[in-house]
């Protein structure tokens, strides 16, 4: 990775596209928690970035800055880093967040000087790293395309239409995608709860060769039991891009409560489906 570039936010998505740069600085805000602090300067040990202790430290001498927050910190990130850019640098913002955050994003980020760039994640990030497929767009699209791919991205593609336009793809890709995690954890809880777990695998099995849907269920309990409130978050900005549409959001409003519940619970999730099930159900299966 080439030097220029800072990290706004440096969670699970940072830490995959990171590469080891040595040259990249990474601000995120569980630097400034007692609690979590230690923890999130091993990370950029870790890693091999140099640790900025503000915003302002990270952004100073950036010419890309990649912002990886939660859904719900990303309009909070750009305006508060809009005024701490350099001009002209690239502000990549690859959050998972609704076209009209991104645009308000992207006004502030314009209004100090500063290039936006409205990129989409199309995958989860691991184990793809680098290789996960990316969709831009905007006015700079081609200039935020061109750095991604000088950082070492490989799999970038632009697309015509304004900010907004790429993260409209990526919205309505998660309906389904996160949708499906939340139905698929309230269908194998139930099973469980029911006794009929390996009835219910079954029946899906035979209904979708092909399918492992006990694989699928452990994976996607995984993903929320550790990822439950930040999709969660992802979720909420959905919402508006359904709401804004005028389509109707009732379904995935179900998927925000169901990944909010999971990650409340701020479980470890244990690497066997028998013994994620057990720690969710509590004394409600031996109820059930």
């Amino acid at each position: 990775m080439e030097s220029g570039i800072a990290f706004i936010g440096f969670g699970e998505a940072a830490m995959a596209f990171v590469g080891g740069a040595p040259h990249a600085r990474a601000y995120d805000v569980k630097t400034d928690a007692v609690a979590t602090r230690a923890a999130k300067l091993a990370d950029y040990g870790r890693h091999g970035v140099d640790a900025a202790t503000s915003a302002q430290e990270a952004l100073q001498q950036a010419e890309a800055v990649l912002c990886l927050v939660t859904a719900d910190q990303a309009l909070l990130a750009a305006r508060e880093g809009a005024g701490l850019l350099p001009a002209g640098a690239l502000w990549l913002d690859m959050n998972s967040v609704a076209p009209d955050t991104k645009r308000a994003a992207a006004s502030a980020i314009e209004a100090a000087g500063g290039r936006y760039v409205d990129v989409a994640i199309l995958a989860p990030v691991l184990p793809q790293r680098l290789a996960v497929p990316l969709l831009v767009s905007g006015p700079h699209a081609e200039a935020g395309a061109a750095r991604l791919r000088a950082i070492g991205f490989t799999n970038v593609r632009t697309i015509d239409g304004g900010i907004g336009k790429a993260s409209a793809i990526k919205m309505i890709r998660s309906v389904m995608v996160k949708g499906l995690e939340a139905l698929t954890a309230e269908w194998i809880l139930a099973a469980e709860a029911a006794g009929i777990r390996e009835e219910a695998v079954a029946a899906l099995n035979a209904s979708w060769p092909g399918t492992d849907w006990a694989a699928k269920a452990d994976y996607n309990l995984e993903r929320m039991m550790v990822h439950g409130l930040r999709r969660a978050a992802e979720m909420e900005e959905v919402v508006k891009t359904l709401d804004a549409l005028g389509t109707g959001s009732a379904m995935t409003r179900g998927t925000v409560e169901r990944q909010r519940a999971l990650g409340t619970l701020a479980l470890a999730a244990p690497a066997m489906l028998d013994d994620k099930l057990a720690l969710l159900l509590g004394d409600n299966k031996e109820a059930a």
